[in-house]
C-alpha cells in the first residue's frame, strides 16, 4: 500500500468531517463510491480506491452511494454547492447570527438563490427544516444554561436566541413536556454550577480523554498576548469582543469530570453560541486522541513522543485574525521574540477594556483599524516594513471578506492556504501554521519550521516533507509531538 493510499484510508477510518469533499472512496467489491463521512461499515483497505472528485470515480465505473450522496459533498452539489450552504447555515446558527426569516434571506441573496431554495437545500442536507434545526439548537443551549447556571429565566431565553420569554416557555414545554422552571428547580437541588462572582456564570465543555491540559496551557502561555491573554498553571483567561459585546472568559479543567469549565461574563450572553464554538476550537475539544495516537504511535520518529504525551492537542485560535497577526509577527524569530513584538503591537493598536483581572486590559486589534494604518504607523513599533505590509494586506483581505479565518474558509484547505500565500510576505510556513491553528486543518505541515527540521535530525524541508507522509492525515498533531521533543 503506497503512502497516499494509506493516508487516505486513515482519514476514512476516522470519519472526520474535516475531510468531507477533499476526497472520495470507491469500493471495488460493491462498485459504489462514497464520501469519507459515510456511516456504512468501513471496507477493507485492499478494496478501496481513492479519487479527488466524484466525476473521476464515476468515470472509473463506480456508482454513487445512496446513503451519503456524494453529489452533495462540499464543492460538488448541483445547486451552487448545497453542502457549503448548509454548513454556512450551521455556522451562523452556532454563532447566533441567524433568525428564521432575515438570516435565511441574507444567505439566499449571497448565493443568488431564493429563500425557498435555501429551505429545500437545508431539508435535503440536514434532514430537518431550518426552523426546526434552529429551534433544536436553541433548546439544547437553554437546557444547559438552566442546568449549569443561575442566570435569570429571561436571560436564559434571550441568550439561547429566543425573541421573547413567552416563545421560549412555549417551545420548551412542547419539546420537553415540562416548563423550564421545573428543570431549574431540579438543577438547583443538584447544585448548579455558578461562579461566586455575580457578574459571571460557568458552563461545562466536554472532551474525549486523555487530554494534556498542562501541555496546552504551556503552549498558550509561551505565546500569550499581554493584555489580551493571561495564562497560569491552572487556567487560561482572555478578553473577548463579538461586535458590540465585550467581556472576558476564564477556562479551567474539572478535577472530577472530562470537561473544561468556561467562566464567562454576563455581558457575553447575547453571543454565547459563538463564544462556545470559539472556545471548543481553541482547546481542540472535538479531537479523537485515540484514533490519532494509534496512527502516529506506529511511526519510529514519533513513537516515544506519542507515548510520553498522551492526549496532546493542537491549540486552535479564538480569533482567526488574531492568529494570523501572531503568525506574521512570528516569522523568522524565536517564540519569545515574537511574543515580545506581538505584545508591543497589541498595546499600540488594541482597544482598552477594564476587567477585574488586572492582566486583561486590551482587546484584539480590529481589521478595520489596521487596514487604515500605514506601514510607518506599524513599523514605528519595532516591526520591520515587510511584516507591516503583510499585516495591512491581511487586515484588508479579512475586512473585505476575501479571506475568512474564523471557520467559513473554503472546504478545500489547499485553496485556503493558496489564498493566504498570495498575500505579500506570507509564505508556505505562515500559511500552513495558520491552517494548522486558525483553520483547524489536521493535516497542515509547516515543513520549513526550523524546530521541526532540527528535531527530526537536522533534515531539509524537502526531507521533512518525505518523513511526514506516514503521519497523514494527522500531521498537525505530529508537529506538536515533534515540537515537544525540544523540551
Amino acid at each position: 500500500m503506497d503512502q497516499d493510499h494509506r493516508r487516505l484510508y486513515n482519514a476514512l477510518t476516522a470519519r472526520d468531517s474535516r475531510f468531507d469533499g477533499v476526497f472520495f472512496v470507491a469500493v471495488t467489491s460493491t462498485r459504489i463510491y462514497c464520501r469519507p463521512i459515510c456511516r456504512v461499515k468501513t471496507p477493507k483497505a485492499t478494496n478501496c480506491r481513492f479519487f479527488d472528485t466524484a466525476q473521476q470515480a464515476e468515470q472509473a465505473g463506480f456508482r454513487p452511494c445512496l446513503r451519503c450522496r456524494p453529489e452533495l459533498a462540499p464543492g460538488n452539489a448541483p445547486v451552487d454547492d448545497a453542502q457549503r450552504i448548509a454548513q454556512l447555515i450551521v455556522q451562523r446558527l452556532e454563532e447566533g447570527q441567524l433568525d428564521e426569516e432575515t438570516g435565511l434571506e441574507t444567505i439566499a441573496d449571497q448565493f443568488e438563490l431564493s429563500s425557498r431554495q435555501i429551505r429545500r437545500i437545508v431539508q435535503k442536507e440536514l434532514g430537518v427544516p431550518p426552523i426546526q434545526l434552529l429551534l433544536t439548537r436553541r433548546l439544547l443551549l437553554a437546557k444547559q444554561l438552566l442546568t449549569e447556571t443561575t442566570l435569570p429565566m429571561t436571560e436564559v431565553a434571550f441568550a439561547s436566541g429566543f425573541s421573547s420569554v413567552r416563545r421560549f416557555n412555549d417551545a420548551f414545554t412542547r419539546r420537553y413536556r415540562m416548563p423550564p422552571t421545573r428543570l431549574r428547580k431540579t438543577a438547583a437541588a443538584d447544585g448548579a454550577a455558578a461562579s461566586v462572582e455575580t457578574e459571571t456564570s460557568v458552563l461545562q465543555l466536554s472532551y474525549r480523554p486523555p487530554y494534556d491540559w498542562k501541555s496546552l496551557l504551556a503552549f498558550l502561555s509561551a505565546r500569550a498576548l499581554k493584555g489580551i491573554e493571561h495564562v497560569t498553571d491552572e487556567y487560561y483567561a482572555r478578553t473577548v469582543q463579538f461586535g458590540k459585546a465585550k467581556g472576558w472568559i476564564r477556562v479551567t479543567q474539572s478535577k472530577r469530570q472530562h470537561v473544561l469549565l468556561l467562566e464567562f461574563t454576563h455581558t457575553l450572553t447575547p453571543v454565547l453560541p459563538a463564544l462556545l464554538g470559539r472556545v471548543r476550537a481553541l482547546f481542540d475539544l472535538d479531537a479523537r486522541p485515540d484514533v490519532i495516537a494509534k496512527r502516529l504511535g506506529k511511526d519510529s520518529h514519533l513513537a516515544r513522543a506519542v507515548k510520553a504525551n498522551p492526549g496532546l492537542r493542537v491549540p486552535g485560535a479564538f480569533s482567526g485574525f488574531e492568529m494570523g497577526l501572531r503568525a506574521i509577527l512570528g516569522q523568522q524569530v524565536t517564540v519569545k521574540a515574537a511574543t515580545t513584538i506581538a505584545c508591543r503591537f497589541v498595546e499600540a493598536f488594541g482597544e482598552t477594556i477594564v476587567t477585574p483581572l488586572p492582566e486583561l486590559n486590551r482587546l484584539t486589534p480590529m481589521p478595520a483599524r489596521l487596514a487604515k494604518a500605514s506601514i510607518d504607523d506599524i513599523a514605528r513599533h519595532g516591526i520591520v516594513a515587510a511584516r507591516a505590509k503583510s499585516i495591512i494586506a491581511l487586515a484588508k483581505a479579512e475586512g473585505s471578506g476575501e479571506i475568512c479565518l474564523d471557520g467559513s474558509a473554503h472546504h478545500n484547505p489547499d485553496v485556503s492556504i493558496g489564498q493566504l500565500a498570495k498575500l505579500p510576505g506570507i509564505g508556505p510556513w505562515t500559511a500552513h501554521y495558520i491552517a494548522m491553528r486558525a483553520l483547524r486543518w489536521p493535516d497542515a505541515f509547516p515543513k520549513e519550521d526550523i524546530a521541526v527540521r532540527n528535531n527530526l535530525g537536522g533534515v531539509s524541508a524537502k526531507e521533512a516533507e518525505v518523513l511526514s507522509q506516514p503521519w497523514r492525515p494527522w500531521r498537525s498533531y505530529a508537529v506538536m509531538h515533534v515540537w515537544s521533543m525540544s523540551h
